[in-house]
């Protein structure tokens, strides 16, 4: 049966008029870019990852997960995601890292308003990071979908010494950018049905609410830079060329991508 015929069809690469609203207002919904059994497969994956953490260990916290687990490189080196991420940034691009964020049904914690950018400091110059956000489950308003600031990558700068603490117990970040900063009625809700991606920029400003549903809200992010960032290895950080050629001059050193 195909894909069609089921109601689940993949995309290839990105539009024009995606290219321009990501550039516009930071960030863009797409479509499927994985088959409904390789979403299946990355599902089932993540389904024992969580069962196998030890006790106390939160599932927003994945951090990093292909660091230890070379399986997941079948997904952030796909050809399908790379030819996403090459209608926005060019077509030498690095792997910089990923992230599952898995808020569990009923008690899953918040994630305040704040930037990439901003956590990353000065790890990467220039900070030109696109994240992939892939939604594992279903992700809506009630189960704490991620929201975005239209455009706010543009203003963000004058915001970057402003951010406090928020309390930790409650939030899978112990920062926020202050309320005064935020904007409410430029926020948008952005829900996806499994399978479904949307990207943003490493300065718009996103967060999203606590999941009090019935239903779980997993997403895995998976972010890129193109190949003329130079990155400042930090804390053993790993950083992999997975399409073209590095742009830095040979300052970048780059890990092999598992088999």
């Amino acid at each position: 049966m195909s894909q069609a015929t089921t109601g689940w069809e993949t995309i290839r690469g990105a539009t024009p008029n995606q290219v321009r609203f990501y550039r516009e207002q930071g960030y863009v919904k797409l479509g499927r870019i994985f088959t409904r059994e390789e979403l299946d497969a990355l599902r089932a994956h993540v389904d024992a990852m969580i069962a196998a953490l030890p006790e106390g260990k939160r599932p927003e916290g994945m951090d990093t997960p292909h660091f230890e687990d070379p399986w997941l490189f079948r997904y952030l080196t796909h050809p399908r995601v790379l030819d996403v991420v090459e209608a926005f940034l060019g077509p030498d691009l690095v792997l910089w890292s990923s992230h599952f964020i898995a808020k569990p049904a009923g008690d899953g914690r918040a994630v305040p308003w704040h930037t990439d950018g901003a956590y990353w400091g000065r790890r990467l110059q220039p900070m030109k990071v696109l994240t992939l956000w892939l939604a594992v489950d279903e992700s809506r308003v009630e189960n704490g979908c991620m929201r975005v600031l239209s455009g706010s990558h543009r203003e963000v700068a004058a915001a970057m010494e402003q951010y406090e603490q928020v309390d930790q117990a409650s939030h899978v970040f112990g920062f926020r950018l202050p309320p005064h900063l935020i904007d409410e009625s430029r926020a948008v809700d952005l829900e996806l049905a499994p399978g479904e991606a949307h990207l943003h920029d490493a300065w718009t400003i996103h967060g999203s609410n606590a999941n009090r549903s019935g239903s779980r809200r997993c997403g895995y992010t998976m972010r890129y830079m193109p190949a003329d960032v130079v990155h400042h290895p930090k804390g053993g950080h790993r950083i992999y060329l997975v399409r073209g050629e590095d742009r830095t001059g040979g300052r970048n050193e780059y890990a092999p991508i598992p088999d």
